[in-house]
């Protein structure tokens, strides 16, 4: 195979890099019209800043890409632009996928002292009913 040199106006180069990134919390959630709508998303936003995708693959759990990116880019700087850009575009369109997994409730404690347990809120609790359990042990 023949090397392809690419150029800008005084620069050739020949750079290859294969980029592997995950979801947080490496979660399996790249399937289905994710799947489709995150590769047209990647096609879109690298073809925006000028990097050619050579290959790519996507996984449940993974995006493996393999891309030229010219010099004057970064290769930080462009995985910042590719993943800020590409999860913003996920959530506008896959809202629901933003609470699925990362929905947390924290049940409430008030705790004296000595380290016992006093009372015990549920997450949906009113905070002033906290503050007033506070302010009886004070």
């Amino acid at each position: 195979m023949a090397k392809k040199y690419d150029s800008l106006a005084h620069t050739k180069y020949y750079t290859r890099y294969h980029i592997v990134f995950t979801p947080k919390y490496r979660r399996k959630v790249i399937y289905n019209q994710l799947r489709r709508d995150i590769a047209e998303y990647i096609k879109r936003l690298c073809a925006y800043k000028g990097v050619e995708i050579i290959e790519g693959h996507m996984m449940p759990d993974h995006v493996h890409i393999l891309v030229s990116i010219p010099p004057k880019i970064s290769v930080s700087s462009f995985m910042g632009y590719l993943k800020g850009k590409l999860s913003m575009m996920i959530f506008e369109k896959h809202g629901n996928l933003k609470y699925k997994f990362g929905k947390w409730n924290f049940t409430k404690f008030v705790i004296d002292r000595e380290g016992n347990v006093v009372a015990r809120f549920e997450p949906t609790a009113d905070m002033e009913k906290v503050e007033a359990c506070i302010k009886s042990l004070l």
